[in-house]
């Protein structure tokens, strides 16, 4: 595989597991999970196409072929633009989604005796950073985030940059 991506570009993995044993199958959905991948139907998953988002399909393609299924990997663009939007969309607001739960906690961990407030915040900052990784759209919830993160610790904005 040696094309080159261009802009617009996505890189797909189609995949099938068998049903038993069930490990390999549930340890693939949950590092397709951490990656952040936008699921279009069953066994086909899409990431937008770099060199990291390809690797790491590439991987699990790698990952289910050892777990006795096949797998292929894809570099194609939606044919309508509504297409790539919905896509990139449905990535967003699971991104907010969790955003929102840092908020939430940050948000309750603010009563917290200092001790326990600092552990908080650095699981919260443990959280920012895991749903970073996976964040290819990022929503208005991050930077609402960030700032939650950055209050609760009693750091400024400035200060983190």
């Amino acid at each position: 595989m040696n094309e080159a991506m261009r802009p617009g570009d996505w890189v797909l993995l189609s995949y099938r597991l068998p049903r038993e044993p069930s490990s390999p199958r549930i340890a693939v959905w949950r590092k397709l999970k951490r990656l952040g991948v936008a699921q279009i139907s069953d066994g086909l998953v899409a990431l937008p196409a770099d060199a990291r988002t390809r690797e790491h399909l590439e991987w699990m393609a790698d990952e289910v072929q050892d777990g006795g299924g096949t797998a292929g990997i894809w570099i194609a663009r939606p044919a309508a633009l509504a297409q790539e939007r919905e896509l990139a969309a449905a990535m967003a607001e699971a991104r907010a989604a969790e955003y929102r739960a840092v908020l939430e906690t940050a948000a309750a961990a603010a009563g917290l005796p200092e001790g326990e407030r600092a552990a908080a915040v650095r699981r919260l900052r443990s959280e920012l950073q895991r749903i970073g990784r996976r964040d290819y759209f990022p929503p208005p919830e991050r930077e609402q985030a960030r700032r939650a993160v950055a209050a609760l610790s009693g750091t400024s904005e400035e200060a983190r940059a």
